[in-house]
């Protein structure tokens, strides 16, 4: 009734925001896969369900909706507060650091810290763009963080790597989205399996790293994701360990090790009291992501 009553009385695109906004707010929808409040993730879902940009919202607030795409917004609007399906997956978009990726429910919605990384070229890290030759994403989802390496290093051979087939053909989406197909390559591994004889001059890794307290206590637009994704263990650092202990060999000399560790670092200090992490900043803060060298991992 109330999708009805909406179709039949919001004419515009002010009008439908407006209620979109309400409804997110009455529904107590959880944030997170793109943005952090009601009236961004209203104008994200409006704007790209109806294929318009999303800087030209004023242009067209006032912009008539037609009956067929009233239904449609009814609808979206109606799964992200009824099934609290995340906007991605309803619009099968996902943005980051500007760049847009294909996504559905067989990947994470992409989200990392070492995008922001990415966009500064690792700097001071790597001096120099053009001498890494050659870069690996491990547990690389939707392949994101792939295409982001490709674009910050033009002259690298990137693989990404996943375990899930689903995921790895989203990150072919990806991949020919961009017309990256000649630079990075999809590969179906556990981990480092795969991956015999490969050695790479950087290695970035955004694995799973919710332990298992959190886990019981993610809200339902997380349940919503691939769990394999998401958990790691009771601490949160199954991948991560098979992570510092496999690198090195994947590793060239001087190469290096940059990983994504969420809310772990305590952890990983206990875990790992004699390695010298080195923590990246990001406007976050400097605990959710280290760098190691291949000279400083076990061996």
């Amino acid at each position: 009734m109330a999708n009805q009553q909406a179709i039949t009385h919001l004419l515009t695109i002010r009008d439908w925001l407006r209620y979109s906004v309400s409804r997110f707010e009455e529904a107590g929808i959880f944030f997170g896969h793109g943005t952090d409040n009601a009236y961004d993730e209203s104008v994200w879902l409006i704007m790209s369900a109806l294929h318009l940009p999303m800087d030209t919202l004023e242009n067209f607030f006032d912009a008539r909706i037609t009956p067929a795409e009233a239904k449609h917004l009814a609808h979206l609007i109606e799964r992200r507060v009824t099934d609290r399906t995340p906007t991605a997956y309803l619009l099968r978009e996902a943005w980051l650091k500007g760049f847009k990726f294909y996504v559905d429910e067989r990947v994470i919605v992409p989200r990392s810290f070492i995008a922001e990384l990415l966009e500064n070229g690792l700097h001071p890290w790597i001096e120099y763009q053009e001498m890494v030759e050659s870069a690996a994403d491990i547990c690389t989802g939707s392949g994101c963080l792939g295409v982001l390496l490709a674009h910050t290093f033009p002259n690298a051979a990137i693989d990404v790597v996943d375990i899930s087939p689903d995921a790895i053909a989203v990150a072919n989406i990806n991949i020919k989205n961009y017309g990256l197909e000649e630079q990075v390559t999809a590969i179906e591994s556990d981990m480092f399996n795969a991956l015999t004889g490969k050695t790479y001059d950087l290695i970035i890794s955004n694995p799973p790293y919710v332990d298992a307290p959190a886990m019981a206590m993610l809200p339902q637009e997380y349940r919503n994701e691939p769990q394999i994704a998401l958990g790691s263990g009771s601490d949160g650092l199954d991948h991560t360990h098979t992570i510092l202990r496999e690198a090195g060999k994947h590793l060239n000399d001087g190469g290096l090790l940059i990983v994504e560790i969420g809310h772990n670092r305590d952890a990983l200090l206990t875990a790992y009291p004699e390695l010298p992490f080195t923590w990246l900043e990001v406007d976050s803060g400097n605990e959710f992501v280290f760098m190691l060298t291949k000279e400083q991992l076990p061996t």
